[in-house]
């Protein structure tokens, strides 16, 4: 199963490997624009039925780490043109995944100094990374955020459509919404860390409305069918408590998606532990409440593992994050059932070729 193609209204994926998005830190900061080595990068593993681009900040102040490549200036899209052409002559198809980090940030990463923007005044425990004297990455604690008013709110929602719009512009064949890992959509719906009093605070339907509002606007650019949406159920990433009603927050979002008829719900198991587990409730519950198609990701590394959530049926595509790093070719490993090469963790944000497109092929 893992190898036939998948197929929904508007798109076919020739196998049902998927690249997840990965962070990788090798644009200029100043402008954003992804360069030759992003195009080679993603060339190289185009292979992948679909690779869902690292997050591209959908505004200055969606920024929350240094040289991440961007989309929210025509610059920009121009240089993801050049990655989505490359991925296309190679027989891939890309989406791209658009992101606003919230109060995963800090002022130093801001054109304009602006404070990290959040659900709430309360900061994230856990670092960053900003340029020092000399421009290179230095770890920081994130910076305190300041709450989103309701005009600003319509703002993020105005960023998303407009970075989606550009997407389409630089030949994307799709949008991934980055709602999981703990930013500002993640942030929204976690009510420990939402204490807001309006509309997008208290109530389930209030916390998830600024994601759903996102969707929404998004899919009036590039269509539902177009649409991916990710999730981190059960996730503790960058502050983030684990949702106290996990049986209840996520089929309800799988719902919700579901009647709006998006293309996929992707779903990260950060601690690759419930996921792989064939008597837990989640998955099950997300398919009886979400009927197109399911990402699952998480510790996959073997065939076997990835046949049997499908399977199931709890799961329509398979996305690998670190084994795609260090095996470009990682789709042709799989079928040959043949050893994945090791990733060097120390380059994955170092910058520059090393650790990026030099891993060789077999």
């Amino acid at each position: 199963m893992l190898f036939n193609s998948y197929t929904n209204a508007e798109l076919t994926l020739s196998n049902r490997i998927v690249m997840a998005p990965m962070t990788r830190c090798r644009a200029d900061h100043r402008d954003a624009v992804p360069n030759d080595l992003i195009v080679e990068h993603y060339r190289q593993r185009a292979s992948a039925g679909l690779i869902i681009s690292e997050g591209v900040p959908v505004s200055d102040r969606a920024r929350g780490y240094l040289n991440t490549p961007a989309l929210w200036n025509e610059a920009q899209a121009a240089g993801w043109k050049q990655v989505t052409e490359a991925v296309h002559a190679a027989g891939g198809k890309m989406f791209a995944q658009i992101w606003h980090c919230g109060r995963v940030a800090h002022a130093a990463l801001h054109a304009d100094g602006s404070a990290p923007a959040g659900a709430s005044n309360k900061p994230a425990a856990t670092q960053t990374m900003v340029p020092d004297a000399n421009g290179k990455p230095a770890p920081t604690d994130c910076g305190q955020p300041e709450a989103l008013s309701l005009q600003e709110i319509q703002g993020v929602i105005a960023e998303f459509a407009h970075s989606a719009k550009l997407a389409m512009l630089a030949g994307f064949d799709g949008v991934e919404i980055h709602g999981a890992n703990g930013y500002l959509l993640d942030q929204f719906r976690c009510p420990a860390v939402n204490n807001r009093n309006d509309a997008y605070g208290g109530s389930l339907a209030n916390r998830y409305r600024l994601l759903l509002e996102v969707v929404d606007a998004v899919a009036t650019e590039v269509g539902p069918q177009r649409i991916s949406v990710r999730q981190s159920p059960y996730g503790r990433g960058n502050g983030m408590i684990v949702d106290p009603e996990p049986m209840k927050t996520y089929p309800w979002l799988a719902r919700e998606l579901n009647q709006r008829e998006i293309g996929f719900l992707h779903i990260y198991c950060q601690t690759a532990d419930w996921i792989h587990d064939a008597g837990h409730s989640l998955m099950p519950a997300l398919r009886d409440n979400f009927h197109a198609g399911i990402i699952a990701c998480g510790g996959f590394k073997k065939v076997a593992a990835c046949e049997a959530i499908l399977e199931r049926g709890h799961a329509d595509l398979i996305a690998f994050g670190k084994p795609f790093i260090s095996n470009p070719d990682l789709v042709e490993r799989l079928r040959q059932d043949v050893p994945l090469a090791k990733w060097d963790t120390p380059t994955f944000y170092a910058g520059g070729a090393k650790g990026y497109t030099d891993y060789p092929t077999l």
